[in-house]
């Protein structure tokens, strides 16, 4: 039975076959055409041709493209939805050099034009099965309708799409058209469903009038949903898309996992399917382009740049954080195609508003400025200062790349601390902008860049440089509650503006001490108007907030005290002049004493703490003096006290108005000084200006404190009184001390000694010399500053004339003077002594000639009582000639005159006389005075 023939594909083989019988040569340029357009124009694009047929059928009647492929045995079937065949197909099948094309809804992709040949790189047998007639091409039957017209095969192979056969075949039911290849043999069919399935979700994003591919039991499938800003998402199988449409001409689109863009690494131009050229831009391009015939390349001349219009609106239509990574990042071209697109894509986006600004709105990459690091706190800081800024979320170090290839300008703190030279912002402003800019003040470059940033001080003025400035540590918080704004002397940051970055750039940190203790106050001080209620009101308040917060901190200056302040009548007087309500120095003080008493509500707004550290008394100010030169500090009988100071102190401390306390209350007084740590522990500084003023001008009962004794010193016990006072201990460094150590001392001391009515024992009268004599052998006193006393204590006891009296200096004569004409020390420092008390020495005084020959021992060790008697003692035996005597007596001349029997004496030649007992004696004499 013979198969209908629609399309009228008998004529049309027999058309070709006349004009190849007429024309040899036609039927070899049509074997080497289908030849080259087989083996090397469409090559690998099986699936592609066959599913371009499918869009244009889907389009021409206007139904969702389906295609079924699947392989029976070595059968490979392709099926699809859409327009049937028609009789414009065949003849555009069996043409090979004409499409059937037609613009129906938009560009056709291709109808059975030359790119259907790509069936050829599989198949000799094709069939194409309609709903409206089929048809089929046959290697086979072609051989043979040539060998029937008596043609040779050409040399190239058989054109198998030059003849067409009508057959009776029908596609399967739900579709529309089919096309069916016998595999050619060697054509591994489940390897080519592989290649085919690799290809399929490329092609349901490229023709959108396919919606599905069911390839071997499995279907991909194509969804669209729409976005906002003209985004549509698109769902292929298990992967998203985002397109946007350009226009007629162009569509683009960026995969997208889990929400993020993740830009193609190279791509080719589709127009719309797969071409050959090269692509680097990081989206796919789908283009109306003109190809070359084979689809393979761009048509030589043919218009590219415009693709590139609308591109700008695609990348803003994306989250601002993804806009960056859709911008061509420099490097080399793929070809001329790729750098005539990179090149119009970059000038899109370069001239368009797409780039997310700091204030919301899209800029002009040309006309935007990036800060890297920019955040979120410091765009909202910097979005009035920078025109143009971007925003936070394009401004790391990974977008620095892609924002210098579309023109925008890169500044760095440098340039930032220009910007902002000159602008005016409050404190806190300045504050939460330094906190913002912390985090990108990485290293020292940085910190230099922004060397110049400008600093709010407390008085008001703005600054260049954070090294210029101080720091107040810790003074502006809750905890302090400190109000900086009148702190005027001192180059101080505004509280509100503080922050630790301003100590990285250099700013010095101050405590509330070291504000006080600036010289800066001083002038402040000393420079206020005291007419005007204000400014004093201010500077007082500043400085008593400061005290408060200084308190326990350390000894704040004691020019503070110059501070004025309003007293209970309300007249501004130093505050060194005040006292607090109540004060106990109010109490020991002369009755015309200069003090006032402060007013009560400084006390109660500042307290009483803050107040007596600038110098307001509740008991006796410490005055303190850095570095003091001479005796300028207003102190009582301070130069008196300073000549006694071999260098200048380091600091001065010295309790203040000494010389203003009621003579009759000096037992309160001390107590009161033992009483504050401040002060008690100047007392025990016995060389300090308070100890030694106490010592020389406080009286207890008449007496100076420097010639009184504490209970259990008996240095001087008999010559000095007893102090009597709760707080003794406490005050023993304003007590005489148990040495000599000065002139008012010895002074004392040698007064003491003539005082008939003293009765000190003889020891006390030796220890007494003997400190005398040694202070004075050690320089301590200056002889020249002492006068001779008119008696002097002997060692009996009596006052003697000094005129009579000899000072021991000699062991053997301590038995020749009679005790009441004898001063004694201790024998080392006897001529000390003498010189003090202007005394002759004994040896000096009295002479002796010893009666009687006596034994004469030419050494001392042959002498048995000799010899015992060291022994007994533990001494060495001396060398010398020794004489002993059953009895011996000397005739004393001088100061003394007398024969008096002794028992050991030394001639003038040095000889030693004794007698057997007095060895003992004279031994031990001698191990005394040595």
């Amino acid at each position: 039975m013979t198969p209908a023939d629609p399309f009228g594909a008998d004529a049309l083989r027999e058309s070709t076959l006349l004009a190849w019988r007429s024309s040899p040569t036609r039927l070899r340029e049509d074997a080497a055409t289908e030849s080259d357009l087989a083996v090397a124009g469409y090559r690998d694009r099986l699936l592609t041709e066959l599913a371009q047929n499918a869009a244009d059928a889907a389009a021409r009647a206007g139904v969702p493209g389906t295609m079924r492929i699947r392989l029976d045995g070595t059968r490979l079937h392709v099926a699809n939805t859409g327009a049937p065949l028609d009789r414009a197909g065949v003849q555009a099948l069996s043409a090979l050099r004409v499409s059937g094309k037609d613009a129906v809804g938009g560009p056709a992709v291709g109808r059975f034009g030359v790119g259907f040949t790509a069936v050829l790189s599989v198949s000799d047998e094709i069939e194409l099965r309609s709903t409206t007639g089929s048809i089929a091409f046959s290697a086979a039957r072609t051989r043979d309708e040539l060998r029937a017209a008596g043609l040779e095969e050409p040399e190239r192979g058989l054109p198998v799409l030059r003849l067409v056969w009508p057959i009776d075949t029908e596609p399967p039911p739900g579709f529309d058209s089919e096309v069916v290849l016998a595999l050619r043999p060697g054509v591994d069919g489940d390897r080519l469903l592989r290649q085919l399935a690799d290809d399929a979700a490329d092609l349901l994003l490229e023709l959108p009038a396919l919606v599905s591919i069911e390839l071997a039991g499995e279907t991909v499938t194509r969804s669209e949903r729409p976005l906002a800003d003209g985004l549509t998402e698109l769902e292929i199988g298990s992967r998203t898309w985002w397109q946007y449409s350009a226009g007629p001409s162009a569509r683009w689109l960026v995969p997208v996992v889990d929400g993020r863009v993740r830009p193609v690494a190279a791509d080719v131009l589709r127009a719309p399917t797969r071409s050959d050229e090269e692509l680097s831009l990081p989206a796919i391009l789908i283009a109306d382009a003109a190809l070359q015939p084979d689809r393979r390349r761009l048509m030589p001349g043919a218009a590219l740049a415009h693709l590139a219009d609308g591109y700008a609106d695609f990348v803003a239509a994306l989250p601002e954080s993804q806009r960056l990574r859709l911008v061509p990042v420099p490097g080399f071209a793929r070809g001329e195609v790729d750098a005539v697109l990179r090149e119009a894509v970059l000038w899109e986006l370069t001239g368009n508003p797409w780039l997310p600004g700091a204030d919301g709105r899209a800029l002009v990459p040309g006309s935007a400025v990036v800060l890297p690091g920019l955040t979120a706190e410091l765009a909202d800081l910097l979005g009035d200062v920078i025109p143009g800024l971007v925003g936070p979320g394009l401004s790391t170090e990974r977008d620095a790349q892609p924002l210098s290839a579309v023109g925008a300008h890169r500044i760095g703190l440098a340039h930032l601390t220009e910007l902002l030279a000159g602008i005016h912002r409050e404190p806190d402003w300045w504050g939460r902008l330094y906190a913002a800019l912390e985090p990108l003040v990485v290293d020292s470059v940085a910190a230099e860049e922004l060397a110049a940033i400008p600093v709010p001080l407390t008085d008001g003025r703005t600054v260049t440089g954070p090294r210029t400035v101080v720091l107040g540590h810790d003074l502006g918080s809750p905890r302090h509650g400190i109000d900086m704004h009148g702190v005027h002397w001192m180059r101080l940051v505004h509280p509100d503006a503080a922050h630790r970055l301003l100590g990285r750039l250099g700013a010095g940190t101050a405590t509330a001490l070291d504000v006080l203790s600036d010289p800066a106050l001083l002038t402040a001080i000393e420079d206020v108007d005291l007419d005007d209620h204000t400014a004093t009101s201010e500077l007082a308040d500043s400085v008593l907030q400061l005290a408060g917060a200084a308190s326990g901190a350390g000894d704040l200056p004691g020019w503070l005290g110059r501070l004025p302040l309003p007293d209970a009548d309300g007249l501004l007087r130093a505050a060194d002049e005040l006292l607090l309500p109540g004060a106990p120095l109010a109490g020991v003080l002369v009755e015309d004493s200069p003090f006032g008493t402060v007013s009560s509500a400084l006390v109660e707004q500042f307290g009483e703490a803050a107040l007596r550290g600038v110098g307001v008394g509740w008991g006796f100010t410490v005055l303190r003096a850095e570095l003091p030169t001479g005796p300028e500090q207003d102190l009582d009988d301070e130069d008196a006290w300073w000549s006694t100071l071999a260098d200048d102190p380091d600091v001065l401390l010295a309790v203040r108005d000494l010389d203003l306390v009621d003579a009759d209350a000096w037992p309160e007084a001390l107590g009161l000084l033992a009483s504050e740590p401040a002060t008690s522990a100047l007392l025990t500084d016995r060389l300090g200006y308070t100890a030694w003023w106490l010592r020389r001008h406080a009286r207890v009962n008449g007496v100076r404190l420097g010639a009184m004794r504490q209970a259990d010193d008996r240095t001087f016990e008999g010559l000095l009184d007893v102090f009597e006072h709760r707080d003794a201990v406490a005050l023993s460094g304003v007590l005489a001390a148990d040495r000599v150590d000065g002139v008012e001392m010895a002074e004392l001391l040698l007064d003491r000694l003539a005082d008939r009515d003293r009765d000190p024992s003889p020891a006390v009268v030796a220890r007494t010399h003997r400190l005398l004599a040694e202070a004075t052998a050690a320089g301590v006193l200056d002889l020249d500053e002492l006068s001779p006393p008119a008696a002097v204590r002997t060692l009996s006891g009596t006052l003697a004339d000094p005129a009579d009296a000899v000072v021991l200096d000699r062991a053997w004569l301590a038995a020749a003077v009679p005790p009441e004409l004898l001063v004694i020390g201790d024998l080392p420092s006897a001529a000390g002594l003498a010189e003090l008390l202007d005394l002759p020495p004994a040896s000096e005084a009295v002479r002796g000639e010893v009666l009687g020959a006596g034994r004469r021992v030419s050494a001392w060790d042959r002498e048995p009582a000799a010899v015992l008697a060291h022994v007994a003692l533990g001494l060495a035996l001396p060398e010398g000639t020794l004489v002993v005597h059953d009895r011996l007596t000397v005739r004393l001349t001088g100061a003394v005159r007398r024969d008096v029997e002794l028992p050991w004496w030394v001639d003038e030649d040095g000889r030693t006389h004794c007698t057997e007992r007095g060895l003992f004696a004279g031994t031990d004499a001698e191990r005394h005075a040595d």
